[in-house]
């Protein structure tokens, strides 16, 4: 992968002031643990490149703390809905606060993964057969009828998730249909739709992409191998997971896979820096599974494994995006 460009980022030492960074972590969603342990992580980076980096917590003294602050950039690294849904974006832009990241629109898109797959099919990504279903469907019609037609329709294993949300809470891998009524409360726990969509057989790739300025470029796969489903203990706690960062690929499947990635943060209006999920098959095909717009941080997280893996400087490309984020609205 190309080196980070030595003139993307002012240089440090010349500036009369370091970049004021103020990092959003923490929030009110099921991953505030984790969206506080990734907003330390890029603090401590930014401060290690130079920057002044505060993080802060989402509650009522927000916005008067923006005020009084007046960051050069803010870096929005909460998780679950408020973070990823393009609230808080649209938020920073009634601010008139500049901010790392995908603008409010297409992090709507992106939150939404039936939105989001069907955007990607229409651009020509391979996605899982699916279907989309809100709680309150089986509440009119009848569960039993419901996942009745839904066991006839699409062939197990399945993967039972919220249509919407992160961190893989509430999602089930079924491979036997008397487990599904059970796969749909555990997933109703966590969101009022679910997304049921046929399990791709293969090996799971986390690809990141970032953009400066310069135009998207994919980092290289990380490939995750669990000893059962990637779910959110597996994620974020050490020793259950293996990764391979590149991933153990062809040069033609990480080229795909690649490709897949930059697509998805094309297609779907993604900003500086964003993460997609797939699978590649047994034939070596990548299939679009999930984009995400604020990708974890923390230390077990995709996303700082794969700059690694592209031999970047994690401090600097951080750096990088902060800038870019203060950059793209002026």
């Amino acid at each position: 992968m190309p080196a980070v460009q030595p003139d993307a980022v002012p240089s440090v030492s010349h500036q009369a002031d370091p970049l004021e960074v103020l990092i959003l972590a923490g929030g009110l969603s099921h991953e505030r643990e984790v969206s506080v342990r990734s907003g330390r992580r890029v603090a401590e980076a930014l401060r290690s490149a130079g920057a002044s980096a505060t993080v802060h917590d989402l509650d009522t003294s927000l916005l008067d703390f923006l005020h009084t602050a007046r960051p050069d950039v803010v870096w929005p690294l909460l998780h679950g809905s408020t973070g990823e849904d393009g609230a808080i974006r649209d938020l920073l832009a009634l601010a008139g606060v500049p901010y790392v990241g995908t603008d409010s629109a297409g992090a709507r898109i992106t939150w939404s993964k039936p939105v989001a797959a069907s955007m990607m099919r229409r651009a020509g990504a391979r996605t899982p057969e699916s279907a989309t279903l809100p709680q309150s469907l089986f509440r009119e019609v009848g569960a039993r009828a419901v996942l009745g037609r839904v066991v006839s329709r699409l062939p197990l294993p399945l993967v039972v998730k919220p249509a919407m949300g992160g961190s893989a809470l509430g999602v089930t891998v079924v491979t036997d249909p008397e487990h599904l009524p059970q796969a749909m409360v555990h997933c109703f726990s966590y969101g009022e739709t679910a997304l049921i969509e046929r399990a791709v057989e293969g090996t799971e790739l986390a690809v990141s992409v970032v953009d400066n300025g310069a135009g998207p470029r994919a980092l290289p796969a990380v490939e995750i191998v669990t000893d059962g489903p990637y779910d959110y203990d597996a994620r974020y706690n050490a020793g259950r997971t293996e990764y391979f960062a590149p991933a153990r690929l062809s040069a033609e499947q990480a080229r795909a896979a690649a490709e897949l990635a930059v697509l998805a943060h094309q297609t779907l209006g993604l900003q500086h820096l964003s993460r997609t999920d797939m699978i590649v098959d047994p034939d070596g095909l990548p299939w679009f599974l999930e984009a995400n717009v604020a990708p974890g941080m923390t230390e077990t997280s995709l996303f700082p494994q794969a700059v690694r893996a592209a031999e970047d400087s994690i401090d600097r490309l951080y750096l990088e995006l902060a800038y870019a984020g203060q950059r793209a609205q002026r």
